[in-house]
This record gives structure tokens, sequence and C-alpha cells, in this order.
């Protein structure tokens, strides 16, 4: 099935490792142009260098940036259009906030999920929304949380919930010019993020067997699962979804 991503191009915000890398390099592969970022120069260096594959910049580039700097959205669109000549859409990725429970969190954690995760994310999908054309997508990475809160991860249930909703109103908002909005809520994928959620409990293998004994399809997702399935929702092969939030759970959800 073609995809329609041929050269058009997107931003993938927090795309050095986990869903975000895995989303660009779905993106590549269907023939898009990506803009990666992450908040360290050597990483988005490194992941450049390993997405291009000795590509000569016309297919993937990167920068340094902080979803938290006020600054960053504008900059990230301005780099898009001057090194590939366009701007299709944004895929909003970001590290999940610390865990923890209601007890155990700090205003200081709050406070920094909050700029990074939930206002810096509203930032990036308001400057997107200004400059994007009728075909235009704008996609968050959210979380299984939207739904069902996640024991340990209070922060991530309390801002996850209220981005779908803004996403939400955004699609609504967006709708009549052509522009779409879309949301992905991955649980179970094995990631760096997740396995070392699951190291947490003092026991990863058992903790992993656990959670995996509780989805349909008994087992994680992969990254590469994931990306695929991101990689569809910004194509103009889906141009006629919006304002949806779609699980990538293996079936674990319990509502449908």
């Amino acid at each position: 099935m073609d995809l329609g991503l041929k050269d058009r191009v997107y931003v993938v915000t927090g795309a050095t490792r986990g869903l975000g890398r895995a989303s660009a390099e779905a993106l590549l592969a269907e023939g898009a142009k990506v803009l990666i970022t992450g908040r360290e120069e050597k990483s988005v260096a490194d992941a450049v260098t390993e997405l291009g594959a000795g590509a000569d910049g016309s297919v993937v580039a990167g920068v340094a940036a902080d979803n938290a700097d006020p600054g960053t959205p504008a900059r990230l669109i301005a780099e898009a259009r001057a090194r590939f000549g366009g701007f299709g859409g944004i895929l909003i990725s970001v590290g999940g906030p610390a865990p923890g429970f209601a007890a155990d969190n700090t205003d200081e954690q709050w406070a920094a999920a909050f700029d990074a995760v939930f206002l810096g994310a509203v930032r990036l999908a308001r400057a997107a929304a200004e400059t994007l054309t009728e075909g235009g997508v704008i996609g968050f990475v959210l979380s299984a949380s939207v739904h069902e809160p996640i024991p340990g991860l209070t922060i991530s249930n309390g801002l996850r919930p209220g981005l779908a909703g803004f996403a939400k109103s955004l699609a609504n908002d967006l709708g009549p010019r052509g522009i779409r909005v879309v949301g992905l809520l991955p649980s179970r994928i094995d990631t760096d993020r997740v396995r070392s959620l699951d190291a947490l409990s003092g026991d990863a293998d058992a903790a992993r067997a656990a959670n995996e004994a509780t989805i349909p399809l008994r087992r994680y997702g992969t990254p590469e699962e994931f990306g695929r399935t991101a990689a569809f929702l910004l194509s103009p092969a889906a141009s006629y979804l919006t304002g949806l939030m779609l699980p990538v759970d293996g079936g674990a959800r319990s509502g449908f």
C-alpha cells in the first residue's frame, strides 16, 4: 500500500530514541523527509547518522531542542522549511515524566513535566497549526493513561488526558481547514522507558511477565510496530481520520 509519504516533510520531536525514533524510521522508510529533535547535540547527530545510513542530508536532519523552550516551535518549523523546502506535519513526542505515586512526586517534578510534556506540546501544535495548509497533520504521542491510569505514573496520568482533550479540541478547530489532528496511545511497547519502569518493581522479568499476561496478544509491542502505526496515521492514506486517540496496546485497554 502506498501511504503517499514520498517527499512529504515532517518534524518528529524526541526522535533520538524510543517511540519518536521508531516513528522517524518508519516515515523515512516510506520516502518522507524528516527533521528530528532531541535535547542533546551528540545524540541528535548520532541519530541522524544512523537514520540517514550515509545519506547526504537530503532526507533527514536534526536539531538539538528542548520542547519546554518557547522558542523551539518556530525554530523547528523554520529549519524544516530551510532544509527540505516545506512542512507537512509534526509528531510531538517527549520522554515520559518522572514515575511515582501521588505522595511521591514533588512540585518541581510536576512543574518540569508540565512545561515539557504539556505546555511544550501545546506550543508546538499551535505553531504548526498556524503554518500548515490543507492536508497537514499534527500528531501526539500520548499514553494509555489517557483512558486508564497506570499505577506508579501519577504525573503522566494527570497530564496525558489533558493533552488528549486539547488535541480533540484542536481537531475540531482545524478540521474546516483540512488539517488533521491525531493521537497515539502506546501502552507496553518494548522501549528503554518501559524496561526501566519494569525494573522499578525489583524484578523486571517478573513484572514483564505479569504485564504480558494482561495483554490479549500476550506480548509487548515492538517500537517498529508503533512506528508503522504512526507513519500510517500521519500519512495521506489516513486522510479521513482526525480527532481520534488510537490505542497501540495489543488489546490491553478494557473498553472498546
